[in-house]
């Protein structure tokens, strides 16, 4: 990576108040830099030569009518008070390094841009509220920004000008750099999604409360659990790109017992990254007994022939829409009589978990119809004391089934996680909804309480599940559940 002289934000090198016009702050130099600073000739040299790249006639992005719907029932919740959703800044990861930035899932929800340090704010008007999105503007190339930043143009890419935002999000554009003076200034009741930008919050310090927020939080949450035309379309587009990730996985099982399960979470993301924005979570690829730890995310052990592969893994598109999904993979390509015996088992949990998938019925109902099933096949093996209903009143099973069975999917992978109990776990199913059915059963290679020849084995099926006006439609079924069909698919990959 080079070194860039500043490696600071744009602030560090132009000054963020009203004189900055009269006097300008001498930049900070790295300090171990190669050049000690900028001459006179350069700084002019690097003002002009420069063609104009304004870009015009600029198509809305296609959710642009979706999210003006979704700020209108915004405004609709909020009468008369100013909101403000902030984007979020970038993170460091080390020294002078950032993570890769993601937007707040409040703000891409709203506005569909992606870019850090973005805020949506909306005041109140006469009819509902006036939208305006504050965003950086291109590079200054007056200054030097542009090439003396750790942010400018020519370090880390073009930036929209705000002319070209407001054709792209259809929102009124202005300079974020403005913005806090403006909030510290603001009258009236002020509501703030916290946690994603420290000096927005800064501002309004005594103009919110916690509480308050919270309500815009959960809101916004809540307008998510049901999806509209164009999510359930992201939705789609994740998942299909997941299933080409199984199948590219499947394709190099032989490289991945050469070296480790590093090799298969490499493959699903070659394929994450050229189809999408990223993985929608850290990939699970536990293969053998690590199939067991529920959210294996160190991908460090062997893959070995005669063990299981348990992939939990989902593309996320590039308006950050994820899948999760996962398929219990026998590693040779044919499961054995006991891994077939529990697959089995988890299959027909989950077939009963996506029968109970209906509009109309309550969100509990698939979690319970997998776990009876899954309950039934322990007291037929032995494995714990029934009757089943005295199982699944004591809870017995989830010394091996853990988790529940689903969650909600969207731009979170579990999404809508600050809706009230009410709406979600306690609520009703709903058209446009879409949710994951995921039973598994995990026998720990400690656990003396079951047979030896259980003992290390984890298996957990998982497809995600949109609700319809008739039922449900299973946006994974691409990828093969019977293991029957898994050990063809299999071959065919293999072939």
């Amino acid at each position: 990576m080079s070194e860039a002289l500043n490696p600071e934000t744009p602030e560090a090198v132009l000054d963020d108040d009203a004189d900055q016009a009269d006097e300008e702050k001498p930049l900070k130099q790295r300090k171990n830099g190669l050049y000690p600073g900028v001459s006179d000739e350069l700084a002019e040299s690097m003002k002009s030569g420069w063609a104009d790249t304004e870009l015009h006639g600029l198509e809305p992005i296609p959710q642009a009518a979706y999210t003006a719907a979704r700020r209108a029932a915004l405004s609709a919740r909020f009468p008369g008070e100013r909101l403000v959703i902030p984007a979020g800044n970038l993170k460091t990861r080390s020294n002078d390094t950032e993570y890769p930035f993601r937007a707040s899932v409040e703000y891409a929800y709203l506005t569909g841009n992606l870019t850090e340090d973005g805020v949506l704010v909306l005041e109140p008007a006469t009819n509902g509220h006036k939208a305006t999105i504050y965003l950086l503007p291109r590079s200054d190339r007056e200054n030097g920004e542009f090439w003396l930043s750790g942010q400018g143009e020519l370090w880390v890419g073009r930036r929209h000008s705000l002319t070209e935002a407001e054709q792209l999000y259809g929102i009124p554009a202005s300079d974020v750099r403005e913005l806090t003076d403006a909030l510290r200034e603001a009258t009236g009741p002020v509501r703030v999604v916290r946690g994603y930008d420290a000096g927005v919050e800064a501002a309004l310090t005594d103009k919110v409360t916690a509480e308050r927020d919270e309500e815009l939080r959960v809101f916004l949450s809540e307008a998510r659990l049901v999806k509209d035309e164009f999510e359930a379309g992201e939705l789609q587009k994740a998942v299909d790109s997941t299933v080409r990730g199984f199948e590219d996985v499947v394709k190099v099982l032989d490289k991945a017992e050469a070296t480790s399960e590093r090799y298969i979470e490499g493959t699903f993301f070659l394929r994450a990254r050229v189809e999408g924005n990223d993985v929608g979570y850290g990939s699970i690829c536990a293969a053998g007994p690590h199939a067991c730890t529920l959210h294996w995310v160190r991908n460090d052990g062997p893959v070995r022939s005669g063990d299981l592969l348990l992939l939990d893994a989902g593309v996320e598109t590039h308006t950050l829409y994820t899948a999760d999904v996962t398929r219990t993979l026998p590693i040779n390509g044919t499961y054995s009589e006991i891994q077939k015996k529990i697959y089995d088992a988890v299959y027909e949990a989950q077939e009963a978990g996506i029968a109970a998938v209906q509009p109309g019925g309550k969100y509990r109902d698939f979690h319970d119809a997998s776990q009876r099933v899954l309950a039934r096949k322990l007291v037929e093996w032995g494995l714990v004391e029934g009757p089943v209903e005295r199982v699944l009143e004591l809870g017995l099973q989830r010394r091996w089934t853990l988790h529940g069975t689903g969650h909600m999917l969207g731009m979170d992978v579990h999404d809508c996680a600050a809706a009230r109990t009410e709406t979600y776990v306690d609520g009703t199913l709903e058209p446009g909804m879409c949710l994951t059915v995921e039973p598994g059963l995990y026998f720990q290679a400690d656990d003396l309480t079951v047979p030896e020849e259980y003992r290390g084995i984890g298996v957990r099926i998982e497809d995600d599940i949109l609700v319809t006006e008739d039922g449900n439609r299973n946006l994974s079924a691409g990828l093969p559940r019977r293991s029957d069909e898994v050990e063809a698919w299999m071959a065919s990959l293999k072939g």
